[in-house]
């Protein structure tokens, strides 16, 4: 492919090449599908080992054909192959990287070289690129830590924050517990630094939990997505805690509609970083709260198994999104009961796609 960048413009709009690593994932394969819409021209550079990326690749083909994206198959850690595949665009959405803590654990080398290295390699190729691509990266609430020093209430169904009513801001203190709280943090702020040192127009992202169509969730990542496949398909769920810890969620639909508004303002935002998530309004609680919603949607009760907290795991984690509202013009639109429900329908309409799980 040519490495020179070119715009073409449909009515008002400025159609551009757009690099996505990790697009055959949940949250890529819906961004590619959103800028295909807007005819923007996609390379989506993954190594399809999670589960569920060969079928998001076949969605994006029968959907808009198989020549209207370039897939690389690679390794986020093949610094080579990224920088070929950097050459030319314009936008470079960081997604690629290893997402669940407990894997963290048990193989931090790996977690290590995917998300510290693996940004580093993506970065680096930005940079020696010379064409200066807007750079979002997607980190994650983890490099918060556990946050024992904040205050926490214990109600009847769920864990609460004593003193902050509006969540946790970009301010909290950094705490990287849990190895995957260290590879991400590390290339969270290595992200900003790019910005500072370099001058790339780099944004990062703190997302909370994200869920919504072509979530392949499993146990011990995509926790929502897993517990309704898991009821639907009769499986074993397993609650880490006591069910009464708190999540902020963020539909899908929403988080394509942050990023757009990040790379819209990336003039004011570059260099920044930004709590993305449902916010204090959008909240539910593991399984106290969640498991009756989920329970109602099934017409049936749930049977449930308990084991220890995990390493890093939060009470209570809510996002203060009050940053991201004022310089970015963005907010949540779907509730909570909405967008589990939209979820649930989607999941119960494919459950041919979950038979591997």
């Amino acid at each position: 492919m040519a490495c020179i960048a070119i715009f073409q413009k449909q009515g008002d709009f400025i159609m551009s090449r757009v690099l996505i690593t990790g697009g055959a994932g949940f949250i890529g394969s819906n961004l590619a599908s959103r800028l295909l819409k807007e005819k923007h021209e996609i390379t989506i550079f993954d190594n399809m080992s999670r589960s569920g990326c060969k079928s998001n690749i076949k969605y994006l083909e029968d959907t808009f054909g198989k020549n209207s994206f370039r897939l690389v198959r690679a390794d986020i850690t093949d610094f080579k192959r990224l920088k070929e595949a950097t050459q030319g665009a314009e936008r470079i959405y960081h997604l690629a990287g290893q997402v669940a803590v407990t894997t963290s654990v048990q193989n931090p080398r790996q977690d290590f070289m995917d998300n510290a290295l693996g940004t580093f390699n993506a970065l680096e190729a930005a940079r020696i690129s010379g064409d200066n691509p807007i750079f979002l990266y997607t980190s994650t609430n983890k490099v918060y830590g556990g946050m024992e020093d904040v205050g926490i209430i214990k109600g009847n169904n769920r864990y609460e924050y004593k003193d902050l009513p509006a969540g946790v801001s970009e301010t909290q203190c950094l705490d990287f517990h849990s190895p995957y709280g260290c590879s991400k943090g590390t290339g969270d702020q290595y992200t900003r630094d790019y910005a500072r040192i370099y001058g790339l127009k780099t944004v990062v992202l703190r997302q909370s939990c994200i869920y919504g169509y072509r979530q392949f969730g499993i146990e011990d990542q995509g926790w929502l997505a897993w517990f309704i496949i898991a009821a639907l398909k009769k499986r074993p769920i397993k609650i880490y805690g006591d069910g009464l810890q708190v999540r902020d969620i963020l539909f899908i639909d929403d988080l394509m509609d942050a990023y757009e508004a990040a790379v819209e303002n990336i003039d004011k935002c570059k260099g920044q970083i930004y709590n993305i998530g449902g916010g204090p309004q959008n909240t539910i609680s593991v399984w106290t709260e969640f498991g009756p919603l989920l329970e109602k949607l099934m017409g049936s009760s749930i049977p449930v198994q308990y084991a220890d907290w995990r390493p890093g795991d939060q009470q209570v984690y809510i996002s203060n999104i009050s940053k991201a509202e004022k310089e970015l013009a963005w907010r949540p639109k779907i509730s909570v009961e909405e967008g589990i429900t939209r979820l649930f329908k989607w999941i119960a309409k494919n459950i041919e796609l979950f038979e591997h799980l």
